[in-house]
């Protein structure tokens, strides 16, 4: 059989072309990056890991299994396997030194880029020891430094490399790997080349070793490149001594985290399996676990099986890719292509029969995006004919179906092969998909790192990520490390505004908008005289705070057991507050000295579990958000300026208990996939839904740890596998528990077959005997 391949891929090197084109041509690239394969027959593009790899669900051999068969990739594999080892054989394939020796023309570049950033960073200080240093939002001048450094400092390394990656000769050993995926980066070559670059120890740069500096050999509170961790030589070159000492700092720090993440990540492993390891799909398409409790009423919310996916974020088809596949497959030829409508009618008409209902296996998803896919190219080739048809002309109705026409039988085509495709992906019954989801989310785990990063754009504002982070979902922590809410604005292109919910949002205390808090001695009485900072007030867009809010605030303090007539609003910047009731003169001042001490602390405005909040600049132009660092999301979401449909938080307990378990549920899905694509790692959205589910489905939000597991599951020779092996036997032995011994851990301890997988199906065999059938006539025997 004729094998056609169709396929379009964007391999590492591809970058857009350059051009006055509102989008141009892909198969343009100016580095040949762009695969593009019709009918089997390669017309642009150098084939790399991207194509080649296993990691691409549009990679050449996935889609030869998919599109054919087994047999069809073996044989393309062999065949550039052999291409391959004969090249190398007959041309070899070596790097040395000589192919990491830079240039005069290079050297002179990268000694440019290093100067040019020098001279910023020593503006930046310059402006920072005169103090006029602009705050970014949420950080003060030193961390706004740090941060304009550190960003000018990682630009140069970017930059160095970009330059040797232009400059060096296009046969370059280092260069090849790097382009074609097989090993290195740009920034590998950078730092053979042209420049190490800053060190980083725990995402910032070298800390204080000594007083006030980083090492001995530079001066006092210095914050130069140099003094703080940048290695403006390269490999080539070699390392100054600061240089290579700075350089075993970062070196030091990974080796650490390697060692530390490795325990971490395999407990993390552990607990998730023995979480999730009887989890399997039933022949009424529910997921349930060994005591047939229903944990999913459809697997992953459409039935289909993770590992068949071909599209982005786990949709199972790729609609792009097959529609070119029936075009190049099956031509147009002489066939009149379909109007606009005509394709919207057929389509309709199709997707309206029992196969692609709810009722026939079909999630309403798949029906809709099929829909808008379809409609997205009716609307094209209108377009498309609106553009080119000034006039009635048969030539360029014509051309307008070339471009992007269909025929019927293409449509027809094609509508058949993405349903029949959607219903062929559907998961086996007995499909053990916990144990599967457990890997899933486990194993990327190991690749992670146990450091946090900041939030992009907001330097001083530190968030929990990697296995700290996955761990912190999995127990269900009541008290996460960094509790962070954010809150969409219902005005969100108005800075004013923005300042005004900010202030408040914000925790504010008597002590930071108080001019003075004294204590005033008279001849027969004593009291407390507070003024109020009206500068302050108004700088922090405070306007209705006044004597008599900061009095309603003093009385509602449950620290300070003060009644009405004890305060006195003496104008609208001043109070005065008194205890009568006391007559020993000695103790009154003890109790106003205490009363001092404490009134500081009385929050005026404002949220009291919240730090602080933080105006964020999102990638929209000229659309703002707040970033809230602290608890209380009943609370933000009830503050007038917040849209509270669209205030999200991190704290999944919170969640729980503002929005209830169905919010609880999504909050761990959103948490998990934002941890991993932080990590730039994509994991199947259904492993995520299931162990949201898991965690869940009791109505409460359950830790996947020793105590959450026990609320799960009622087997104890599961729990005692797991932990407290001991207490848990005598325990129940005590109690006379009794186990049925169902799932995995049980039935493996006992030696018997596990009841999932080719396990759930059970033959029995009939006890009665069935009577012996006659063949004919007994013989009659006669003397």
């Amino acid at each position: 059989m004729r094998v056609y391949l169709n396929l379009s891929v964007t391999e590492k090197s591809y970058t857009k072309p350059s051009g006055e084109r509102v989008k141009p041509y892909e198969t343009m690239c100016p580095n040949d990056g762009y695969i593009y394969i019709r009918n089997s027959e390669l017309l642009s593009g150098q084939l790399g890991k991207a194509t080649l790899g296993n990691g691409n669900k549009d990679g050449l051999y996935l889609v030869l299994l998919r599109d054919y068969h087994s047999l069809a990739a073996a044989v393309c594999m062999n065949r550039l396997a052999k291409l391959s080892a004969r090249w190398i054989g007959d041309h070899g394939f070596s790097i040395g030194i000589d192919d990491v020796q830079p240039g005069d023309n290079l050297n002179h570049n990268t000694n440019i880029i290093i100067s040019q950033g020098n001279k910023k960073c020593d503006n930046f200080i310059l402006d920072f020891n005169k103090g006029n240093l602009k705050c970014q939002p949420g950080c003060n001048a030193a961390q706004t430094l740090e941060a304009q450094i550190t960003g000018v400092l990682n630009k140069i390394r970017d930059e160095t490399g970009k330059v040797c990656m232009e400059k060096l000769h296009w046969r370059n050993s280092p260069l090849i790997m790097s382009q074609c995926g097989s090993k290195g980066s740009p920034i590998n070559i950078s730092q053979m080349i042209a420049c190490v670059g800053q060190q980083s120890v725990g995402g910032q740069r070298a800390p204080n070793g000594f007083i006030d500096r980083s090492l001995p050999h530079f001066p006092t509170n210095s914050k130069t490149p140099a003094a703080k961790g940048f290695v403006a030589n390269s490999f080539y070159s070699g390392l100054t001594a600061t240089e290579f000492f700075f350089h075993t700092m970062g070196g030091r720090e990974g080796l650490v985290d390697t060692a530390v993440k490795t325990a971490e990540t395999g407990y993390m492993s552990r607990r998730l399996v023995k979480g999730m390891e009887d989890l399997y799909v039933c022949y009424d398409d529910t997921v349930r676990d060994s005591s047939a409790s229903i944990i999913q009423f459809t697997y992953g919310s459409d039935g289909r099986d993770p590992s068949q996916m071909e599209g982005k974020a786990g949709f199972p088809l790729n609609f792009d890719r097959l529609l070119n596949k029936v075009k190049a497959t099956c031509p147009a030829g002489q066939h009149r292509g379909m109007s606009p409508t005509e394709i919207c009618e057929m389509v309709d008409e199709r997707l309206s029969m029992h196969d692609m209902s709810t009722e026939g296996g079909c999630s309403e998803d798949f029906r809709r995006k099929l829909k808008e896919f379809l409609e997205k190219k009716a609307a094209t080739l209108e377009f498309t004919k609106r553009v080119l048809n000034g006039e009635e002309s048969l030539v360029l109705e014509n051309v307008a179906q070339s471009i992007c026409g269909i025929t019927s039988q293409q449509l027809k085509v094609f509508l058949e092969v993405c349903i029949s495709r959607y219903h062929n992906k559907k998961i086996d019954p007995g499909t053990n998909v916990g144990a599967i989801g457990a890997q899933s989310i486990g194993e990327p785990g190991t690749q992670m790192t146990l450091k946090t990063f900041h939030f992009a754009g907001v330097a001083s504002m530190n968030v929990t990520l990697g296995v700290p982070r996955i761990n912190e979902i999995l127990n269900a922590t009541k008290k996460i490390r960094t509790p962070v809410i954010t809150a969409k604005l219902t005005c969100n292109d108005s800075i004013p505004f923005a300042r005004l919910v900010k202030g408040k949002m914000e925790r504010t205390l008597l002590g930071q908008v108080a001019k003075s808090i004294k204590l005033v001695m008279g001849l027969r009485s004593a009291s407390i005289i507070i003024s109020l900072d009206t500068e302050t007030i108004g700088a922090l867009h405070l306007s209705c705070i006044n004597a008599k809010t900061v009095k309603e605030s003093i009385l509602k303090t449950p620290r300070i057991k003060l009644k009405d007539q004890h305060i006195r609003v003496v104008d609208d910047r001043k109070l005065e507050v008194n205890n009568p009731s006391i007559c020993d003169r000695n103790k009154l001042l003890f109790d106003l000295q205490m009363l001092i001490n404490k009134l500081p602390s009385v929050i005026v405005m404002g949220v009291g579990t919240i730090e602080r909040a933080v105006i964020n600049k999102k990638k929209e132009r000229d659309k703002f958000n707040l970033l809230v660092e602290g608890t209380g999301l009943q609370a933000v979401m009830g503050t007038e300026g917040v849209n509270g449909h669209e205030t999200t938080s991190n704290h999944i307990l919170e969640v729980e208990e503002t929005l209830g378990i169905e919010a609880a549920r999504r909050s761990i899905i959103k948490e998990i996939q934002y941890t991993m694509e932080s990590h730039g790692m994509s994991i199947d959205i259904r492993h995520m839904m299931l162990l949201a589910d898991l965690m869940t489905y009791k109505g409460e939000v359950l830790g996947v740890n020793r105590f959450g597991i026990q609320k799960m599951k009622e087997s104890v020779l599961m729990l005692a596998s797991f932990e407290t092996t001991a207490d848990l036997l005598f325990n129940a032995a005590v109690k006379g528990q009794v186990d049925k011994v169902e799932g995995v851990s049980e039935c493996i301890i006992m030696g018997i077959p596990i009841q999932t997988g080719t396990g759930t199906i059970k033959l029995k065999q009939r006890d009665a005997q069935v009577e012996k059938m006659c063949k004919g006539l007994e013989l009659i025997l006669s003397e």
